[in-house]
């Protein structure tokens, strides 16, 4: 097992490389479309998917790769982590995070601090970013389950499809929510928006770690039901 430094290291650095592609991709995005959404939401989508399959590629077989609190508590209900490394992973999510919007601002020539003003407000965003989570913890855990090989493939192609078919393009982490605060870009989420957002993350999370933990649970032989009585 990697000892707990350098998975340490692997959360942190993992999730600020991913936000500085979020809000890298973003700002390129917006610069280069001539004012069409579309195109900058399509140029985001593409690269935060490419590079989640790489990073939980690379850094999956040291830390897990989670890169997000939500990931993290859900693994620490089910005993797959302590609560002090998973405390730890979490601190360093949100200072990675915030590390990596800086870091892309700087490749840009944009001031390091800002604020977002961007507003994404409303029950229907909020609902839309608790089935952003579900579907993203059922999508981990089952590939966990069933297609371990998959995880990075499939999780990047989860992210890629619900930045659009979610109407709040699918933060679907508390870090993540939080960093982007901190921009004005493309990325960029207003700070009184956030708390509703890290709250139906929370929700979604939660509910899917019970759903899913059933769902996949691995059955006892005794447990197992006759093909005969499915008929």
């Amino acid at each position: 097992m990697t000892d707990p430094a350098r998975r340490l290291t692997s959360e942190f650095l993992g999730t600020a490389l991913l936000l500085a592609v979020v809000v890298g991709s973003g700002i390129m995005g917006e610069r280069l479309a001539g004012g069409n959404a579309a195109l900058a939401l399509l140029g985001n989508t593409l690269a935060t998917g490419a590079a989640l399959v790489v990073l939980i590629g690379i850094f999956g077989p040291l830390s897990g790769a989670h890169f997000n609190p939500v990931v993290t508590f859900a693994f620490r209900l089910r005993g797959e982590i302590g609560t002090g490394l998973a405390l730890a992973y979490v601190a360093l999510q949100i200072i990675g995070a915030v590390l990596g919007v800086w870091t892309a601002h700087l490749m840009f020539g944009m001031p390091v601090l800002e604020v977002s003003t961007k507003l994404r407000g409303g029950a229907a965003l909020g609902f839309s970013e608790f089935v952003a989570t579900f579907g993203l913890l059922g999508t981990i855990f089952g590939l966990v389950r069933f297609r371990p090989d998959s995880v990075p493939v499939g999780v990047g192609l989860y992210i890629t499809s619900a930045y659009w078919f979610t109407a709040s393009t699918s933060f679907a982490n508390p870090a993540v929510t939080l960093a982007r605060s901190l921009t004005d870009s493309f990325a960029g989420i207003a700070p009184r928006s956030a708390p509703q957002f890290i709250a139906a993350q929370l929700a979604g999370g939660l509910v899917a770690t019970l759903f899913f933990g059933w769902l996949f649970r691995q059955d006892r032989p005794d447990d197992r039901v006759p093909d005969h009585d499915l008929s």
